[in-house]
């Protein structure tokens, strides 16, 4: 719920902290943030610098991880998260899918959902009884104080180094979870998804230092046999929804042979500062 994760919030105008107080929460220089009636609240502090997931590709994600395919990188990243209790931050946590995995592991965490999709936040918000969802810029200052958080995830999302440095406790872990370029392969030639540049790891060890170093790094690699509306969930809940009209999808996957195979295959980086 919202009220678990308030004492890790500031106020995005003044920084200060915030308190409930009715349907909203506020500060104590007056500024107040109305909870929505799905149980999130945004805290942006001005227009977001990039637009968020659409409703359709939220409801594709939700349905390709809610049916189970990618539980390996779900137990993965609650693995690497260790067993520190405290504020779990999810820093582009969609529809908390991992964050929920994560609370689950250890009954004295609670989550804080970090998301700029609206429809995402919606399904955020009840994704678990002890996590939070709170509207935000992944770009720009999080709304989160100084220190406050024991564990931040970020899987298959933005990354902004600073804010991470910042809000993340001294003996803090941060989890990354990245595709590898043999993630999806066979499917990404036949639909013309996305690629993955080859040294993306090293790149991202390269951006988060000198602030963090990685810990732990274990390549999470599975098989997958998919229906030809698995496919189209798993198209239609990335970055590749941008770049491939739903005719376009529709036509190059009904072409495929059915059950669809093809492999996963992420990289779990935990990282500790430097």
């Amino acid at each position: 719920m919202l009220a678990d994760v308030l004492p890790f919030l500031e106020c995005p105008h003044c920084h200060a902290d915030l308190t409930p107080a009715g349907p909203a929460v506020r500060c104590a220089e007056g500024h107040g943030f109305d909870v929505a009636r799905q149980g999130y609240v945004s805290l942006l502090s001005g227009k977001a610098s990039v637009a968020g997931d659409s409703a359709d590709m939220v409801a594709a994600r939700a349905a390709f991880l809610d049916a189970g395919h990618y539980a390996p990188i779900r137990r993965a990243v609650a693995g690497a998260a260790g067993t520190a209790g405290g504020c779990v931050a999810d820093l582009g946590a969609g529809t908390g899918h991992y964050l929920a995995a994560v609370l689950d592991a250890e009954p004295d965490r609670v989550g804080l959902a970090l998301e700029i999709s609206k429809p995402a936040l919606r399904r955020a918000a009840r994704a678990h009884p002890r996590l939070g969802a709170v509207g935000c810029d992944a770009w720009g200052r999080l709304p989160v104080r100084d220190g406050a958080i024991s564990i931040a995830l970020n899987v298959f999302a933005p990354r902004n180094p600073p804010e991470l440095d910042r809000i993340l406790a001294p003996d803090g872990v941060l989890v990354v979870v990245a595709p590898t370029t043999d993630h999806l392969a066979g499917l990404v030639a036949d639909l013309g998804l996305l690629t993955v540049a080859p040294d993306k790891a090293h790149r991202i060890a390269e951006q988060l230092a000198p602030a963090f170093l990685p810990s732990t790094q274990d390549v999470c690699e599975f098989e997958l046999a998919l229906s030809h509306g698995d496919v189209l969930s798993l198209v239609g809940m990335g970055p590749s929804a941008w770049h491939i009209g739903r005719e376009a999808s529709g036509e190059r996957v009904a072409a495929l042979p059915e059950p669809v195979r093809t492999t996963a295959s992420v990289v779990v980086t935990a990282f500790r500062r430097a």
